[in-house]
């Protein structure tokens, strides 16, 4: 299985989000990133569930689900070689 991201701590702080990806940390402002999030409580919010790629962060009690990618806006692009398909 291909590792997305290496993801360390998450945590909540007042209504943001905290979050250790590739070892530098980031601070997302709730409201920006999830109203089911900022709405929650900090039970819903801090049972959670990091996919095994690092891919995404999943909150099973509130069915709220954020990509890595999403958060830090980070998208890949695949390069075309002539005569080969992607």
């Amino acid at each position: 299985m291909k590792k997305y991201h290496d993801i360390g701590d998450i945590k909540f702080e007042e209504d943001f989000l905290q979050i250790t990806v590739e070892g530098l940390s980031h601070r997302f402002p709730l409201a920006d990133i999830s109203s089911r999030l900022l709405k929650a409580s900090p039970a819903e919010r801090e049972k959670f569930e990091v996919s095994p790629s690092g891919y995404g962060i999943h909150w099973p009690l509130l069915d709220e689900d954020l990509s890595i990618d999403g958060l830090l806006g980070v998208s890949h692009s695949t390069t075309l070689k002539k005569g080969k398909a992607a």
